[in-house]
């Protein structure tokens, strides 16, 4: 269930960083449904958040454990390099599927993932779900 739940807040994020990063129109980063229904938005955005959580859970981890020296001498700061690559590898694997997340630049992807990292971090504390369960 909490797996669920941090689809849901990571999917949220998400919109709001396109809300906030993209603004209107088509430039910055912006979400392209799957199609023309009612509901396609909501779905698209789930499916990237889902795509964005894989992406995170396997290569993320990879390239985080690769450049620690890089986040020694830049005091965590290629962070946000990383975070924005990760961002383009989501938006690369939408774009091959045709749907989903569009980033015009990277230094656009480097900003939506600072964004997304922000407030998904606010909205798991406030819902709790990054709290380890304690045994009672």
């Amino acid at each position: 269930m909490r797996t669920v739940i941090r689809v849901l807040v990571s999917a949220f994020a998400l919109w709001l960083t396109t809300l906030i990063v993209g603004g209107s129109g088509r430039h910055g980063v912006w979400i392209d449904p799957i199609s023309t229904d009612d509901y396609a938005p909501i779905l698209t955005v789930l499916l990237v958040a889902l795509v964005f959580g894989l992406v995170n859970g396997t290569l993320g981890k990879v390239v985080r454990f690769v450049s620690i020296p890089l986040y020694i001498l830049t005091l965590g700061l290629f962070g946000l390099i990383v975070n924005g690559v990760l961002f383009a590898v989501v938006a690369w694997l939408s774009d091959l599927a045709g749907f989903g997340l569009r980033i015009e630049t990277f230094w656009w992807g480097v900003l939506a993932a600072l964004v997304m990292s922000v407030l998904s971090g606010i909205l798991n504390a406030l819902l709790g779900t990054n709290r380890k369960r304690g045994r009672d």
